[in-house]
Parts: structure tokens; C-alpha cells; sequence
């Protein structure tokens, strides 16, 4: 009997340490705790943008608790087939991406700079070049084909506003534009308001700006429909009060979001619909 009494403690003690032990293990991870993936439209170089939105990235993760990892493009092209695929979890995408985006997976625009984009082409301050009609068959630099203002809506312009036929280059970067047009390997360039403002002064000097776009709303921080509306909030909640934050703001500059606000697709986007730039869209291919 005696023994009996025994073994049945021993097992009554070794079920209770098996409980204990397993209380101590970590938790299985949730969807809610894998990092949310960020791409970035590679408007400039990789490592600009690694530059860029590491620092911004990390203290939105540590301001809202939801991990984030960053997606950097070596091209356009690559981050748009992703971004229409549904690839990545948040996406700071153009304008008109966004349009595409909506349609395509269903990406819902988060936050926005509050300064509108315009695209700009820029001629060399020397050229001969004195309005647009001065471009006709000319070769003219652009960072891609579905770049909103630098790129797309300018092209769009070109030919239905202006009248003017050009020779388009597509050379991946808004620098590699600027860089182009400075060394006269293209007469004319496109790119977009705020990367211009952020080319050195000397770069700036050796330019001008030839031709405007009307203004839009910028580029949005956008999410996949697949991200909960807490992780959504969390993120939004996260950067609109680094505005609150005088320290904060080289972060935000630095991703071209200097004001956020929360923006809408119905007000903000969807009126770029009308603007029926869809012969435009070219999908350059390896």
C-alpha cells in the first residue's frame, strides 16, 4: 500500500512539473507578431532609401508595437509586379500606384504628406530649349514609365495638352534623370517637386524648371487589406503623432512625409481615375 502511495505522488508531482514547464514555454507566434513587410517605390538608389526609412521605420515599430522590415527595389518595375500581386504588406507607393494598387489587391491608402506633388521637367539652364513645343522629337529623360509626376502624368501632358511627340529614356532613378540632363545626355527631364528639393544646391543651380503639373495628392503609405485594422490604426496612430514630435522631424523629411495626415482614397485618389491614363501604363519587362 505504502509503495502504491508512493509511485502515485511520484506521478502526481512529475505531472505537476510537466504543467509548470509548459507554462514557461513561449507562446506559438501569431499573425499579429510577424513583421509587416514595407516596400518603398524605388525612387531613388537602395542604399538612399535603406538611408532613408530604416531609422523612420524602427521608431514607428517601437511607437506602435507592430514589427516592421523593410523591402528594397533595385527597380520600378519590381516593385510595381509586387505591389499588383499583393506581395508586400505596406507599400509607399505614387499616386497613381495607388489607383492601380486599389484595383488590383485592394490597398487602402493610410497616411500622406499634406503637400501637393507636382511633376517637373527640367531643362539645363543654358539650353536653347524656351517651351515645350521647342521638345518636339526630342530625346527627353524619365526615372520610369509609371512614374506618377515625373513620368506618366507628364508624358499624358505632353501629348494631349502640348501636342508635342518626344523620345522617351527611362533611366530607373529620379537622380539618374537630374544627373542626365546636367551632363546634356538627355534635353529634357522628369522628375517630381520634392525629390528636386532634395538635390544639393549646386545640382539645383544648374537647372531650370520648364514645365509644371497640376498638383495631387502625394504618395501614400498604404496597407494590404490582409493587415488587421489594429496593426492599420496602430501604424497610423504612430506617425501622425511624430508631427507632435519637434526631434521627429528629419525622420519625416526624410521619407517625404514632412506633415503626415491620414488620407482617403475617395478624396485623395479616386479622382485620378478620370484622368483615364491607362494607354499610358507601359510594363517594361527583364
Amino acid at each position: 500500500m505504502l509503495s502504491r502511495f508512493f509511485r502515485l505522488s511520484w506521478l502526481a508531482l512529475s505531472l505537476l512539473a510537466i504543467a509548470a514547464n509548459a507554462q514557461t514555454l513561449p507562446s506559438p507566434p501569431t499573425s499579429d507578431l510577424r513583421p509587416l513587410v514595407v516596400a518603398v517605390v524605388p525612387q531613388f538608389t537602395p542604399l538612399q532609401i535603406h538611408k532613408d526609412w530604416t531609422p523612420f521605420l524602427e521608431r514607428v515599430a517601437r511607437d506602435s508595437g507592430v514589427p516592421l522590415t523593410l523591402k528594397v527595389y533595385q527597380r520600378i518595375p519590381d516593385f510595381e509586379a509586387d505591389v499588383l500581386k499583393g506581395v508586400p504588406d505596406l507599400a509607399f507607393m505614387n499616386p497613381y500606384h495607388e489607383v492601380m494598387a486599389k484595383r488590383a489587391a485592394g490597398y487602402l491608402p493610410l497616411v500622406r504628406d499634406t503637400r501637393q506633388l507636382t511633376g517637373i521637367l527640367l531643362v539645363r539652364q543654358d539650353s536653347p530649349v524656351k517651351t515645350t513645343k521647342d521638345l518636339a522629337g526630342s530625346k527627353l529623360a524619365f526615372p520610369s514609365p509609371n512614374a506618377f509626376g515625373a513620368s506618366l502624368y507628364m508624358r499624358a501632358l505632353l501629348a494631349e495638352q502640348e501636342n508635342v511627340k518626344i523620345e522617351p529614356a527611362y533611366l530607373k532613378t529620379h537622380t539618374n534623370v537630374v544627373r542626365h540632363v546636367i551632363q546634356g545626355e538627355a534635353v529634357a527631364g522628369g522628375t517630381v517637386n520634392t525629390s528636386f528639393q532634395r538635390e544639393p544646391d549646386a545640382v539645383r543651380a544648374q537647372l531650370r524648371v520648364l514645365f509644371e503639373t497640376p498638383g495631387v495628392a502625394p504618395h501614400p503609405l498604404s496597407a494590404h487589406p490582409r493587415v488587421s485594422a489594429t496593426q492599420r490604426k496602430a501604424v497610423m496612430t504612430a506617425i501622425l503623432k511624430l508631427r507632435e514630435d519637434a526631434t521627429a522631424a528629419p525622420l519625416l523629411q526624410a521619407v517625404q512625409m514632412a506633415e503626415p495626415i491620414v488620407a482617403d482614397y475617395a478624396r485623395d485618389y479616386q479622382p485620378l481615375e478620370r484622368l483615364k491614363l491607362e494607354r499610358y501604363i507601359v510594363i517594361e519587362q527583364d
